[in-house]
């Protein structure tokens, strides 16, 4: 009886051990992809940190370049606000030179001023002397509606480009005004690898910079360094 409980045992173990060794090879080779995948680079020496490669391990190459699209947007989102906050805390606003007095950058301070919302009785001047996040709050909801829509707009366009047209390079949505896409090689030539793998760490630089100046606009001191 033993011998036979003992026999059964063995089969059963068997009987995984190929699809265990199976499993460990697929994840090997999937690793293997995503330390290759366009972004790794020498500050990770050259390999997926660890985080990311627990979080990316069981991925195929449609949800890794999902990932990749979302980190370029992110980055993109995030460069520009570094952009807005500190514009917002130098004390510049728009229209900038096109407004009466108290709508350019000379001179903010005005009673003639363009209305950011006549209904809520805000003005360019108003929104210029308030701190990034009280800035933020000033924005009444028909500009939020505005922003939600243009959002949306870009997504749509983002989502046929990359999926519908099946589109190999992420963050490539169309838009390239200054032709860059035109020069031999395109988005693949080494000079445009070179400015997206840039791009890509700006990017990333531009997040954690946002993050830490945010944290510091709601916890005065959470940020211990220079910042605007």
């Amino acid at each position: 009886m033993k011998v036979t409980v003992a026999v059964s045992l063995l089969a059963s173990a068997s009987a995984f051990s190929p699809a265990a060794t199976s499993s460990r090879s697929a994840v090997a080779t999937n690793m293997a992809s995503i330390d290759e995948a366009f972004g790794v680079s020498v500050e990770t020496g050259g390999k997926c940190p660890p985080l990311g490669a627990k979080i990316l391990e069981d991925t195929n190459p449609r949800a890794l370049k999902w990932f990749q699209n979302a980190e370029i947007k992110h980055g993109r989102v995030a460069m520009v606000a570094t952009i807005g906050f500190m514009v917002q805390k130098f004390g510049v606003h728009f229209p900038l030179y096109l407004g009466p007095t108290g709508s350019n950058v000379f001179s903010p301070a005005s009673d003639v001023a363009w209305y950011l919302s006549k209904s809520a009785g805000v003005t360019f001047s108003d929104v210029s002397a308030a701190s990034p996040l009280d800035a933020l709050s000033m924005v009444p909801m028909a500009g939020w509606v505005q922003i939600f829509f243009a959002a949306g707009w870009f997504e749509s366009i983002a989502y046929e480009r990359q999926w519908n047209q099946e589109n190999d390079v992420p963050g490539d949505y169309g838009y390239d005004p200054l032709g860059f896409t035109k020069k031999e090689g395109g988005l693949q030539s080494e000079e445009m690898k070179s400015l997206r793998l840039k791009e890509i760490k700006n990017g990333r630089v531009a997040m954690m910079t946002i993050a830490g100046w945010v944290a510091n606009e709601a916890i005065p001191g959470a940020f211990p360094v220079w910042h605007p």
